[in-house]
């Protein structure tokens, strides 16, 4: 199974620079898409709809703002359509698709990089969704949250930690949330089952030289069960072509969809 997430930041300009044909060639099972910014009249076009893939968009009520999408190989068993939060929900945030007993989450975590008030919104959310996975590791079924997380995890994860300390998405209180994710509900960074030591990044800022110089953050995930971590076969970041801000993350599973 060969899942896929990235932050399109924005899919019409992702389009334009040639996202769709390279979508076609990775032969992905999910695909799971961030910032979408777009209504769903807006990308009415078949260019939009992959015809090898079951697509669906989920799209924020402030046009141009926020959106995710699950595209699947397989029509899903049953789609979820936010988290049943009204102060969240019309952000469009959160898209779960099941496919038996095994689900994967198209996630967009809010950021706090426009000021105090949304850096509360989004701690906020990170609290109210640790209670969320929770309620997922009881579920028993087995869950890949693919997404656009706004937040570093380890040093390893930021070229210029120490300088960033006190910016959002890599605020001590910000990376102790992760810390509660993987050590506490017990979740997995796939990524790091494959690639435990390589300092490699999946967002850089657009100011200066940043992504010429390779100078990122690893800020997008695919979180597991521990049930999938051992079937985590191969991961790629990759970055031979831009089509936005965001790196599409390519894992690969030993599972069936």
């Amino acid at each position: 199974m060969r899942v896929i997430t990235v932050n399109v930041n924005g899919i019409r300009s992702a389009e334009r620079k040639g996202f769709f044909p390279w979508l076609t060639r990775q032969h992905a099972d999910v695909v799971c898409l961030q910032e979408v910014r777009a209504q769903v009249d807006q990308i009415a076009a078949r260019t939009f709809h992959p015809r090898s893939l079951k697509c669906r968009y989920l799209a924020a009520q402030k046009p141009g703002y926020s959106g995710v999408a699950v595209f699947s190989r397989r029509a899903p068993d049953e789609i979820i359509e936010g988290l049943g939060w009204p102060d969240i929900d019309h952000e469009a945030r959160y898209l779960e698709a099941r496919f038996g007993k095994l689900a994967v989450i198209s996630l967009y975590l809010p950021s706090g990089s426009s000021g105090d008030d949304r850096q509360a919104v989004k701690m906020k959310f990170l609290a109210r969704f640790a209670d969320h996975l929770r309620e997922l590791r009881r579920s028993g079924r087995e869950y890949v949250i693919c997404g656009d997380f706004n937040i570093v995890h380890k040093q390893i994860d930021i070229k210029n930690g120490r300088s960033n300390q006190k910016d959002s998405g890599c605020l001590p209180e910000e990376r102790a949330g992760l810390d509660t994710v993987f050590d506490d509900i017990g979740f997995v960074d796939a990524f790091r089952v494959v690639e435990p030591r390589k300092e490699l990044y999946t967002w850089w800022s657009n100011r200066g030289q940043a992504r010429a110089n390779n100078v990122g953050w690893r800020i997008d995930y695919q979180v597991v069960t521990p049930g999938l971590a051992e079937k985590v076969q191969a991961a790629k970041i990759y970055t031979a072509k831009n089509f936005s801000d965001h790196a599409p993350l390519i894992m690969d599973y030993d599972v069936e969809l």
